[in-house]
């Protein structure tokens, strides 16, 4: 790989001809726009440069921040700084104040030393610093009612005859909330306060919401749900995990014009009742009841004298934390394609995709009839409902009507994973107009495109997106369907780096990363599942636990996340200690291990031919592996000595597998797919003998009649090993696979979503096993990183993180005639694509300003390239570098390009 930049090409960028101004753009805090409740004390912010020239290049920087208005008090003024940093440059002003807007701008400096104008004004809001800003109480009702029907809490309050200049709400609870201000929903939020490690940290939100007072009386309401907090969690059936009582911290802090404040919180004064929400569970539904629903019950007006007092609660004694990542909120919205009578007369609609959300119902009838929604995946091969699949979670949601014309109903704290509905309690045939499905998700950024010639590819594609879409819901879940739904490491670790690729997942796992440390064990030993609701014996698998590692190196790599590199370091370091202490002489063969779980087994395997892989092979893989990536990030963070012992250890890792493993002729004991593919892509083999495993591997896959073996923890690499050591076409024969198993037998078969199996639904129609038979799963999407990296040729530089250098290096392939993908990065949209023409072969390419790429263009000589129509011999603003095999490298600033290689 290329990592260092020639100094003449640094001067061809600096010579490079101006036409207009850089302009700043995008301005973020912690990769958010405009946060509120950011309680780290050096927020980090970022930027992006504009221009229509080619090779834009920051040569400094200077920020200024200013408290609570854009002329407010100066607390930083950064001066003129020679850096090229726009991502993730932390503040270094004076101490912040809790509960306090800031305001930011920044010009910068090019190539040229010219000074652009100041950007506009971005601000944040702080969070706590310290416990003392809280003057809340923790309150929660008297007694619960039978059934667990959600509390509603609300109180009256007046403001001052003064004009507000701002108002902040400061909230969270145990449990979930749903709050109101005179009537009005604040924000646009769903299922907070978001689901962490309850038992070790909680977290608040904030919100900006002085458009919602009035002068005089003022209501506030908020109801609460089970939630993860108490709903019945995990595959055990065990439910109140975390605590029984709901309880709420409600903080409005507001501020007038004249500096004064009034302080507006949870505490004796509140009252409480129900409503309409009569049950709600995660996994089961929930069931409203408009016969109890209380009209205008959050705003003025309303009589609350039969309203029970409320109670206060034990203080939360663990840590209250800013939230840091992205809310759940409504995205997409469907409505039905398709009305179905089912062979067994179930009225059925099907939206046409596999979703995470709820339906929106309108319907009229008499009162207390009881219509009831149902949810599924998928239909039978008979074309039934079918939710055997589901186990014990009922996923249904059930509406009482109070016959007062047309009604609406729309859940509030709960979630379904569904594509269709069965909707019973109705006199005649549904309508479908009648009903809404709106897509619940972590509101991640959507950062990547990908499309080729092949159309079951691009379904591939989609399936990818989809599949991240529904279990990127606070926590990276496994399934959002049946009682299970939670945050299975292996799924996460092998997803990652595809997922980074759709979507902007930087706050997302820098999130969840703080949970999976919280939960490791004393000893290192990281959980199954974070947050953790399997016990301290659910912990310590190979491939599962390696999410500790490898998440955050690669959150390094793909976003130059320094801090969540440095604050994950010790639990990196502890699950190296942790695989150390279960080993002898470095050969880890010891413990429970998942394996590569799912992997291919024939129905008929008559002659023991099923791909199993030596369970402790893989252990010994991902040892080395995790060894490998601390101690990369040990250099990164500057610790030799540490960086030094762990090379030591990692060759001593890789002996023991040789000795344990390989035989003298370089055949593994395990002779299964999965185990060469570990074996090659963690380097766990002598170099000499690395090609003949590679062909080994090729010839298994043949052996196969080109069809894949792999499970979760072979299948994400496998492509690339073949592609690594030579086997191309192999790589493309099996993503171009359509029967089972392969990436596309579930697209021929109509899927929208990834699979748990690769035979979920089988070519006659039926069902595996309904135990363990998630569509919607995303741990197979996983080549979605090759298919991007490989295919487009978009690959990060690990010598330059967070794409400030990178490479576009296609590799086109299974009689592909064009692909193109693009990646929002942090600097700006990044885009390749590649197309052929007769005996040409071109190439589009958009390089963010402030980067540099290197693409390698199929040629053997620079005589036979152009770009944009002009040869590249004699020009001074494309560097072409010595060829790679059949390529020739060119260095080139930001701007787009197009190249025409012939070869």
């Amino acid at each position: 790989m290329i990592a260092r930049i020639p100094g003449s090409f640094l001067l061809l960028l600096l010579c490079t001809s101006v036409f207009s101004q850089v302009a700043i753009t995008n301005l973020k805090t912690e990769s958010l726009t405009n946060p509120l409740g950011v309680d780290h004390p050096q927020p980090r912010f970022s930027w992006q440069l504009t221009g229509t020239q080619r090779g834009i290049r920051q040569s400094a920087y200077e920020l200024e921040v200013r408290q609570g208005a854009t002329n407010g008090k100066q607390v930083w003024q950064s001066g003129k700084q020679a850096s090229d940093s726009s991502v993730l440059v932390a503040y270094k002003g004076a101490a912040l104040n809790s509960g306090e807007t800031y305001f930011w701008r920044v010009r910068v400096w090019d190539q040229q030393n010219k000074t652009s104008k100041w950007s506009d004004w971005a601000y944040w809001h702080t969070g706590a610093f310290d416990p003392g800003f809280w003057k809340a109480k923790w309150i929660g009702v008297v007694k619960e009612e039978e059934g667990k029907p959600s509390p509603v809490l609300r109180r009256s309050f007046s403001t001052a005859k003064k004009k507000i200049r701002s108002a902040h709400l400061y909230i969270t609870s145990l449990g979930m909330y749903e709050a109101q201000l005179n009537g009005k929903r604040i924000g646009d939020a769903y299922l907070s306060p978001g689901w962490t490690s309850y038992d070790k940290r909680l977290q608040y939100q904030v919100y900006e919401v002085s458009e919602l007072l009035q002068p005089g009386e003022n209501v506030t309401g908020v109801s609460l749900g089970s939630g993860w907090y108490r709903s019945y969690i995990g595959f055990a059936g065990q439910n109140n995990f975390y605590g029984k009582e709901l309880a709420l911290l409600y903080q409005l802090k507001i501020t007038y014009s004249d500096g004064s404040t009034d302080w507006i919180l949870s505490d004796e004064k509140w009252k409480s009742s129900t409503a309409e929400v009569r049950s709600s569970e995660i996994y089961h539904g929930e069931i409203i009841d408009n016969n109890r629903m209380l009209k205008g019950w959050a705003a003025p007006g309303f009589d609350d004298h039969n309203w029970a007092p409320v109670k206060l609660m034990p203080g939360y004694t663990k840590a209250l934390v800013a939230t840091q990542n992205e809310p759940i909120r409504k995205r997409e919205v469907f409505q039905p394609v398709k009305f179905i009578t089912t062979p067994k007369g179930e009225k059925v609609l099907d939206f046409g995709q596999n979703m995470v959300g709820w339906v929106r119902v309108k319907v009229r009838g008499n009162k207390g009839d009881t219509i009831s929604i149902y949810h599924a995946e998928v239909l039978d091969k008979k074309g039934n409902f079918y939710t055997e699949n589901l186990r014990s979670a009922k996923q249904l949601n059930q509406f009482v009507l109070s016959g007062n014309g047309l009604e609406e109903f729309e859940p509030k704290f709960t979630f379904q994973g569904f594509r269709y509905i069965k909707i019973d309690g109705l006199s005649k045939d549904p309508d479908p107009a009648d009903y809404t499905a709106y897509v619940l998700y972590s509101d991640m950024q959507k950062t990547g495109e990908f499309e080729t010639s092949n159309p079951l590819i691009n379904q591939l594609q989609k399936n990818i997106q989809w599949g991240q879409r529904g279990n990127f819901l606070d926590v990276p879940t496994d399934c959002p369907q049946r009682d299970e739904r939670l945050g299975w490491t292996g799924d996460a670790q092998a997803f990652y780096r595809t997922a980074t690729f759709n979507f902007d997942v930087r706050a997302f796992f820098s999130k969840w990363l703080k949970d999976l440390s919280l939960d490791q064990l004393s000893n290192g030993a990281v959980p199954f599942v974070v947050p953790n609701v399997l016990g301290e014996g659910a912990v310590g698998s190979a491939g599962w636990a390696d999410a500790a590692t490898i998440i955050p190196w690669q959150q390094w790599v793909v976003y130059g996340d320094l801090r969540t590199l440095t604050e994950q370091y010790a639990s990196m370091q502890a699950w190296i200690k942790f695989m150390s202490s279960k080993s002898n002489k470095n050969l880890w063969n010891t413990g429970f291990h998942f394996g590569d779980w799912l992997f291919y087994r024939p129905d008929d395997d008559t002659d023991g031919r099923a791909a199993i892989t030596d369970k402790y092979l893989i252990a010994q893989c991902f040892y080395a592996y995790s060894t490998q990536l601390t101690m990369q990030a040990a250099e990164v963070l500057g610790k030799k000595e540490d960086a030094a012992n762990y090379r030591a250890l990692l060759n001593e890792i890789k002996r023991a597998f040789q000795q344990e493993y390989v035989t003298p002729n370089g055949r593994l004991v395990s002779s299964s797919q999965t185990a060469y593919v570990l074996a090659l892509q963690f380097d766990m083999l002598p170099e000499s003998m690395r090609q003949q495993a590679a062909n080994r591997l090729a010839e298994n896959v043949k052996s196969y009649d080109n069809h894949l073996t792999t499970g979760f923890l072979g299948a994400p690499y496998l492509c690339k090993v073949l592609s690594r050591f030579g086997h191309e076409d192999l790589a493309f024969t099996l993503l171009l696979q359509e029967t089972y198993p392969s990436w596309l037998y579930p697209v021929k078969m109509g899927a929208t979503t990834i699979w748990e199996r690769w035979d979920g639904q089988k070519p006659d129609s039926s069902f595996q096993n309904a135990g363990m038979n998630s569509f919607n799963h995303y741990a197979y999407g996983a080549i979605g990183e090759w298919m991007y990296e490989h295919i487009t040729g978009i690959q990060a530089d690990p010598a330059h993180p967070g794409f400030k250098q990178f490479f576009v290096r296609p590799h086109p392939g299974g009689k592909l005639t064009h692909a193109k993908g693009s990646l929002q990065t942090a600097y700006g949209e990044l885009a390749a694509g590649w197309k052929h023409e007769e005996d040409r072969f071109i190439m589009e390419i958009v390089v963010p300003p402030n980067t540099i790429a290197t693409v390698f263009c199929p040629a053997t000589s620079a005589a036979d390239i152009s770009e944009s129509g002009k040869s590249l011999l004699g020009r001074t603003d494309l560097e072409p570098l010595s060829a790679v095999g059949s390529t020739i490298p060119v260095r080139i600033g930001s701007g787009r390009y197009w190249f025409e290689c012939r070869n």
